[in-house]
């Protein structure tokens, strides 16, 4: 592939953050989702969809790391612009396999997306989740950060 096909290269190849300015103003939201696989020996203290560790509660913790970070996604991801994120919500549920999906979804009104936003959120609240459990196994796993779905800007975009 050409340097010019990528958003973040410029003709020299050198990288660099897009140019956001002739953009317009629109709503955007994205919903990102992270899957951690914590097994049985944790999933034995998991009681009124929450886990507890002498750490505190896990799902609520990772809740609050989660949107922490969606707030900070342009301090940790170079060429992400600052964003004045007005909806954050992240989700923790155990499925039917007995693994935890964390979703999140982030919406602003603004020149550019938030797929990164989104995308940063779920991912540190599985890394809390993981930090918070390390102390009863550490046969965790992360298994999966993915986008799900996106609106505004140029194309929307869902996961089928």
């Amino acid at each position: 592939m050409a340097s010019s096909e990528f958003s973040h290269v410029d003709a020299t190849g050198n990288p660099t953050m897009v140019d956001v300015g002739q953009k317009q103003v629109t709503r955007r939201e994205a919903t990102a989702q992270a899957v951690v696989v914590l097994g049985d020996e944790i999933m034995r203290h998991l009681q009124n969809d929450e886990i507890h560790t002498k750490k505190g509660p896990v799902f609520q913790t990772a809740i609050i790391a989660g949107t922490m970070a969606v707030k900070r996604t342009s301090d940790l991801i170079p060429f992400c612009h600052p964003l004045p994120v007005e909806k954050c919500k992240l989700d923790i549920r155990v499925n039917a396999q007995r693994e935890v999906v964390i979703t999140c979804t982030v919406g602003v009104t603004a020149k550019t997306g938030v797929e990164m936003e989104a995308l940063t959120g779920a991912s540190v609240a599985a890394l809390t989740v993981y930090d918070m459990c390390k102390a009863l196994s550490h046969d965790i796993v992360i298994r999966e950060t993915k986008l799900m779905e996106k609106t505004g800007g140029k194309q929307d975009f869902t996961r089928s």
